[in-house]
């Protein structure tokens, strides 16, 4: 029986602290968050196997824009939350959306927000750009690991917004200002593309 205990005890630890961007990882006070109004999903395609490279420091953007990143991003705007799904006719987890999007133009990246923690170059919050990820913390903003992660899409009267799949309030894919309850998440924004890229 003390062995059955351990044994359970061991994979509670596993899927509360290792698995990244699951529920626990994303409810919190989101009132700042701006909800679409429906989703629509005969409008998306069907979801594609990811393509998934091993945590690194360096993706391969190729040609691909910032700006065309953002624009895709968007359509998915009211997508549901699903724990550990690529798949826009099911929904996303906040790392599936992020790979879903990247995905579209044939850009490999970590699956799990977590593989994120040394991809791309931190750029501080005022030189962030549209299509840079942005990074944070679990809802327990003392555990400084990432578990939440969206895309950069605009910068408006000095406020920061981001994209993101949330199983917070707006449980989908929702566009959100970097708030007090964020920023009090925050852990950093990195860049995966080329300066170039936004000439």
């Amino acid at each position: 029986m003390q062995k059955l205990l351990y044994f359970i005890s061991i994979i509670a630890v596993f899927i509360l602290v290792i698995i990244p961007c699951n529920r626990r990882t994303e409810i919190g006070n989101e009132s700042s968050t701006y909800k679409p109004a429906s989703f629509k999903p005969a409008s998306k395609t069907l979801a594609e196997k990811p393509i998934i490279i091993p945590p690194g420091n360096k993706i391969e953007t190729g040609t691909v824009k910032p700006e065309a990143v953002v624009e895709f991003a968007k359509t998915l705007l009211g997508t549901p939350y699903l724990y550990a799904s690529t798949d826009p006719l099911k929904g996303f987890d906040c790392s599936g959306f992020v790979t879903y999007v990247f995905n579209h133009f044939q850009v490999a990246i970590p699956r799990s927000s977590i593989d994120f923690t040394n991809v791309g170059n931190e750029v501080d919050t005022l030189q962030a750009r549209p299509g840079d990820i942005i990074l944070f913390t679990g809802t327990d903003s003392t555990e400084r690991s990432i578990g939440h992660m969206g895309i950069v899409i605009e910068r408006e009267n000095n406020q920061l917004f981001f994209i993101h799949s949330s199983s917070g309030k707006a449980m989908g894919v929702v566009i959100t200002p970097l708030s007090k309850y964020y920023k009090s998440r925050f852990v950093k924004v990195t860049r995966i593309f080329p300066e170039e890229s936004w000439n």
